[in-house]
């Protein structure tokens, strides 16, 4: 077993899976508070680093893709106070950071551990029911359905429509980007048949978002009903398998026809040899090849 425990929160591994529990201290952020303590399946790890710094280090896990739907709805968008797989360790604990960065590390060379993608995710996701107020709306999920309500700051175009209900079964994905710089973010799902390009603030499928406190936590919503959408590995084999183009059988022809477009292929030949794109060679041996066939 080894552990260790900061204001910023306690990781703990046991051989088979770690424990990271947010602090309670008041720099912890919201959205790591809100996400609660999370069990992270030693399967699930790709590796664990620890960095120094002067007055700090930070212990990062690095997860396999397609492990987890928080990492994969926000896309690596999450900014370091808010990404759970973090931990901010004091000067003075540099030496437990460095024996607990050694002993998941042997437990992943044990176990044998690929560091590839994997095809199902191998966290739950934040549980469910779900609600958050943020932006220009409030989005709930009750792990079936999401409910998109609109405030005073909607615009009329879109509070027009009024409360907005989605089932699970009608989204092809969801997606979440934070605000950046003059840039405002959004939570947007995109449903079956009826895509968008309408900026989130007329988009009736999205909550626009504008750099507040409470804006991560829509993540969240993004990643409890990304758990339950299929998972990308699997979305990507039925797409291409649909986009395969079927392969006629060829046609069957008769000895007459095939006899015709032999003649009509000599012709051809002949002109290109008069017309000097083939030489006297190339012409000979592919009239050969044809005088075979007949």
């Amino acid at each position: 077993m080894a552990e260790i425990i900061q204001k910023d929160g306690t990781w703990a591994f046991d051989g088979d899976a770690l424990r990271l529990t947010p602090g309670r201290d008041k720099n912890v952020s919201l959205l790591r508070k809100t996400l609660g303590e999370l069990v992270v399946p030693l399967g699930a790890l790709a590796g664990i680093s620890f960095e120094q710094g002067r007055k700090s280090g930070r212990l990062r896990l690095r997860l396999r893709d397609g492990a987890d739907p928080l990492l994969h709805a926000t896309g690596g968008r999450l900014a370091e106070p808010h990404d759970p797989y973090q931990l901010i360790v004091d000067a003075d604990r540099y030496g437990v950071a460095e024996y607990f960065t050694d002993e998941v590390r042997n437990a992943l060379l044990l176990d044998e551990v690929p560091s590839d993608p994997v095809s199902e995710y191998l966290l739950p996701g934040p549980a469910v029911p779900l609600s958050v107020s943020a932006g220009d709306g409030t989005a709930s999920f009750d792990g079936e359905r999401i409910r998109l309500e609109w405030n005073w700051k909607t615009e009329d175009a879109k509070a027009a429509a009024g409360t907005r209900t989605l089932a699970l079964s009608d989204l092809t994905s969801v997606e979440w980007h934070p605000a950046a710089g003059l840039e405002n973010g959004y939570l947007r799902f995109t449903v079956k048949n009826a895509p968008t390009k309408a900026p989130p603030k007329y988009d009736p499928n999205s909550v626009e978002l504008w750099g507040f406190k409470k804006d991560p936590l829509m993540a969240l919503v993004a990643a409890a009903v990304q758990a339950r959408l299929p998972h990308p590995a699997q979305a990507a084999a039925v797409d291409v398998h649909d986009a395969r183009p079927e392969v006629p059988s060829p046609p069957v022809a008769s000895a007459e026809d095939d006899h015709d477009a032999l003649l009509r292929r000599l012709r051809e030949l002949g002109e290109l040899h008069r017309s000097g794109v083939l030489t006297d060679e190339e012409f000979t041996v592919a009239k050969q090849a044809i005088l075979k066939r007949m």
